[in-house]
């Protein structure tokens, strides 16, 4: 919340002015879809801005992102799909980060978690969007962490024990938590993510990933994730990937930014 005063002192001035000035701003980014901006009334009244994306920007944005999703040379050996450069680029990273923070908007949460290292940019993304931290979650120790819990979760694609690590000071118990990551293979590390929040005494409230295998076992998928893209089939013979929409769309509430 920003009161009005603020405004006025920092532009010299009345609050009257002020307001028109903020129902301009409202009404342009209502159209532009850029989210929604609240003005609140009282004395202890003011502004609030809520970042967002519109269901025809969002659709729209997966239907570019696909075509590049599909490019031959993405085809990494062991039918993974090359996505740093994607992730990489500034402006993709901020629409994937309205896109999930508007997905959760309406849902109170403290904390975004992801585990190292594609899945940082994201989380970075998402948390700022929101004004929230990250914390991001490691696969071995640093001394800079300080003291860790661990747990040790099964890996959904290696058939594999593996281990995972966060600091304690990193998460509050009570905390409300929201897991993002680049690309779901297995659902093995989500799972992972999922019991350390647990032992934390934190609150799992859901994940969104970029992209996800479209052949995950339906039993063993967790039905609180949520997918952009499914990468449904990779031949890597004749350089061919069959990418689907995830079920972002389905999933997400646009009417608070249409």
């Amino acid at each position: 919340m920003i009161s009005l005063a603020f405004f006025a002192e920092r532009y010299e001035s009345a609050k009257s002015s002020i307001s028109e000035d903020l129902g301009i701003l409202r009404r342009t980014f209502m159209i532009r879809g850029t989210g929604v901006l609240e003005t609140l009334p009282g004395a202890g009244g003011g502004v609030i801005f809520t970042p967002g994306i519109s269901e025809k920007e969002a659709t729209q944005f997966i239907s570019d992102v696909k075509k590049r999703l599909t490019e031959p040379n993405r085809i990494l050996p062991g039918g993974y799909v090359y996505l740093t450069d994607l992730l990489a680029e500034p402006g993709l990273l901020r629409t994937i980060g309205r896109m999930i923070a508007t997905q959760y908007s309406q849902s109170s949460i403290d904390v975004v978690m992801t585990v190292a290292t594609k899945g940082i940019p994201i989380a970075q993304s998402v948390a700022s969007f929101l004004n929230i931290p990250f914390v991001i979650v490691r696969r071995d120790s640093k001394i800079t962490e300080g003291s860790t819990i661990s747990v040790n979760y099964a890996s959904g694609s290696s058939d594999r024990i593996e281990k995972m690590e966060l600091s304690k000071r990193s998460l509050d118990e009570g905390s409300r938590v929201l897991v993002v990551d680049d690309f779901m293979k297995g659902g093995g590390t989500i799972n992972g993510m999922r019991s350390l929040i647990h032992e934390f005494n934190a609150i799992f409230v859901g994940v969104t990933v970029f992209a996800e295998n479209a052949l995950i076992d339906p039993e063993v998928r967790d039905t609180d994730v949520t997918s952009i893209f499914k990468v449904k089939d990779i031949d890597q013979e004749n350089k061919i990937i069959n990418i689907e929409n995830g079920d972002y769309l389905a999933k997400t509430d646009f009417s608070y930014f249409e």
